[in-house]
């Protein structure tokens, strides 16, 4: 029978008899190997040479120099050294040699230059590459990968299992033992965990107390006798629960409104306005349900959260909120879960109190870590260290919890500008505009974006109403240079449709008004440089190329009214004047008379007679037929005649 143990009320005699099940079946490391035997230093003379590789090798001249180059000797310790090892002396390059079955084949004295080495140079460095070879898995231990679920041994054939979420983040793996014998000593009130799931418009929220309070483990003795012993409460239990659900989600397309409105801009339907009205409503009604459960998350100790990128959002990073971003407790589910719902809760709360139990044999536990190290991919080997190493790249520095928050405010910030929402951006700067920097302050390098102010992001993506509230509320400095690696080709051209808005020179100093690309954007900055001429020098470092008054806004615009009225009535004229062309052009053409109904012959109507009735009879009929019809007509036309002649 399989024993269901609860992760924070084990046996004591079980967790007194526990050990880290850490592939027991391996050999304890090998001892450092001593160190090599010192290497003796030859003193050289001022007019000796030597040899770099070979140790204690001094030579009187240069034929003698040249000797050794080509010596066993020299040559068996260049390929050692290639391949990481440590060059030998002469005496026991002899002695290997000496332990060799083939001699030498005399390459030391040899004047033949096509001989490249000898056998015995090949034959001792094989040696020594087989020799450098492990023998055994341990000699060269593989780096395992960590698993969710960590395993401790109890003998003689007992495991149990438990996940490593439930410890405190950064426990080394030596600590899992103590950490777990800390877990079974009572808390006064139990242990609380809060978990919350939200995944389609489903959510799913619980606060559950997952172990028994201090008063409660020693139980309470009944004073009268006749009274039964209270029944023992559960390990677990619920405390607090809620459920709903939005329509967020199209049915059977995946994902939600608001990342579909990201990917390809806001779709204009009922149903998207549903979804995104459903978004707003789960966001609330979430946030309030944490607002409500306060105090019950506080007292938690771990807090199982399982939601999508964008839906992670919800929990944090909002003014007010309960749970913080880098609080230590937040834990996501080690394993895949289904629909957010009550029952997926409870599964997953048992699923991580309850350890996993299995009864294996020591002998059993040493060939299944036999088989599972033999499946392992073998390690790479490791490349031989040249004389001149080439220096490591430098380690991106890890950043701090600070400088996180500051680069995800600047990418939200850049993510709104760019985009236009002007609401959510006046909120956003309200709340977080002083610790950025202010509007003028340059965007960070690395943001990659080489454009230097937040009023050239807006400018550049064309958004009149954020370049409004920019240059009249914040006061935004329109003559801060774009960056110069920026030139017209990259920002795609400023063709300019205004008569009053000169394209600078390529590579020129640029501002944020250079980067505009459409009439809308230039007239606001030149109303404000109407407005408020006083502010910036808006004519000369700026580049507008004039202010825009209210006079001259009305006298542009009945130009456009003037010119469009010229324009109407110059085609009038020419629709008046192609008419009167068309009637001159016109012939009067004698209309042919009517033709003149036949009269009918006295004798009533011939209807094979005459050339048309005989051309309209025959046509398309075979010879035979058309001289039968022929020989008919004849005959009719005869009997017609003889009626005449003898009736009158």
């Amino acid at each position: 029978m399989t024993h269901r143990y609860h992760v924070f009320s084990l046996p004591p005699d079980l967790v007194d008899t526990l050990t880290p099940r850490n592939l027991i079946s391996r050999t304890p490391p090998r001892g450092p190997s001593p160190p090599p035997p010192p290497v003796p230093q030859v003193a050289s003379s001022g007019n000796a040479k030597g040899c770099n590789i070979c140790l204690g090798a001094a030579f009187v001249d240069v034929e003698e120099q040249r000797s050794h180059f080509r010596s066993d000797w020299h040559r068996y310790n260049v390929k050692i050294r290639l391949r990481g090892g440590n060059p030998v002396m002469e005496s026991a390059f002899a002695q290997l040699v000496d332990g060799l079955e083939d001699s030498l084949s005399g390459s030391a004295s040899s004047d033949d230059e096509s001989t490249d080495e000898s056998d015995a140079v090949n034959a001792l460095v094989s040696k020594n590459k087989r020799s450098s070879r492990p023998s055994s898995p341990d000699d060269n231990p593989r780096k395992t990968p960590v698993t969710a679920i960590t395993w401790f041994h109890s003998p003689p054939s007992t495991q149990i299992g438990l996940y490593r979420m439930l410890f405190p983040l950064e426990t080394p793996m030596s600590a899992y033992l103590s950490e777990l014998k800390d877990m079974q000593t009572p808390v006064e009130g139990g242990r609380k965990w809060a978990l919350f799931m939200t995944a389609g418009g489903h959510f799913a929220g619980a606060v559950v107390r997952v172990s028994k309070a201090d008063e409660e483990e020693d139980g309470v003795v009944s004073t009268k006798a006749k009274k039964k012993p209270p029944k023992p409460k559960p390990e677990t239990e619920v405390l607090r629960h809620k459920t709903f659900h939005r329509y967020t989600t199209r049915r059977k397309q995946g994902g939600s409104q608001s990342v579909n409105d990201n990917a390809k801009g806001a779709a204009i339907s009922a149903g998207a306005m549903l979804r995104r009205y459903g978004e707003q409503a789960l966001r609330d009604d979430i946030r309030n349900l944490l607002q409500d459960w306060a105090e019950d998350i506080h007292d938690c100790e771990r807090i199982f959260i399982r939601a999508s990128v964008s839906n992670r959002r919800i929990f944090f990073d909002y003014e007010g909120c309960i749970i913080n971003k880098g609080d230590d407790r937040l834990r996501t589910f080690p394993f895949p879960t289904r629909r957010p719902t009550q029952s997926e809760l409870v599964r997953c709360l048992q699923e991580l109190t309850q350890v996993k139990v299995s009864h294996l044999t020591e002998d059993a536990l040493r060939a299944q870590d036999d088989a599972y190290l033999a499946s392992l991919p073998k390690p790479k080997p490791q490349p031989t260290q040249s004389a001149t190493e080439v220096p490591d790249k430098p380690k991106p520095q890890r950043l701090t919890k600070e400088e996180e928050l500051h680069r995800e405010k600047w990418t939200r910030l850049l993510d709104m500008v760019s985009k236009g929402r002007l609401e959510p951006l006046k909120a956003f700067w309200e709340r977080e505009g002083e610790t950025i920097g202010g509007v003028d302050v340059l965007i960070p390098e690395w943001t990659g974006d080489r454009r230097a102010s937040i009023l050239q992001v807006a400018v550049q993506a064309g958004h009149e109403e954020v370049t409004r509230w920019l240059l009249y509320d914040l006061h935004a400095d329109p003559t801060t240079p774009v960056s110069a690696t920026w030139t017209k080709a990259e920002e795609g051209g400023n063709e300019s449709d205004a008569s009053d808005a000169p394209a600078p020179p390529v590579g020129s100093r640029r501002t944020a008004y250079d980067l505009a690309r459409s009439r809308a954007v230039r007239d606001v900055f030149r109303r404000c440089a109407g407005d408020h001429p006083d502010w910036w020098d808006w004519f000369g470092v700026a580049h507008v190329p004039s202010a825009l008054s209210k006079e001259k806004e009305e006298e542009r615009d009945d130009k456009k009214k003037q010119r469009r009225k010229g324009l109407k009535e110059k085609m009038r004229e020419r629709e008046a004047r192609e008419k009167e062309r068309g009637k001159s052009s016109e012939v009067e053409v004698p209309t042919p008379d009517p033709p003149k109904p036949k009269k009918d012959p006295p004798g009533g109507p011939q209807r094979l007679g005459g050339a048309s009735g005989a051309a309209d009879g025959v046509s398309g009929l075979t010879a035979e037929m058309r001289a039968k019809v022929e020989r008919e007509r004849r005959a009719r036309a005869a009997e017609a005649r003889l009626k005449l002649l003898s009736g009158h």
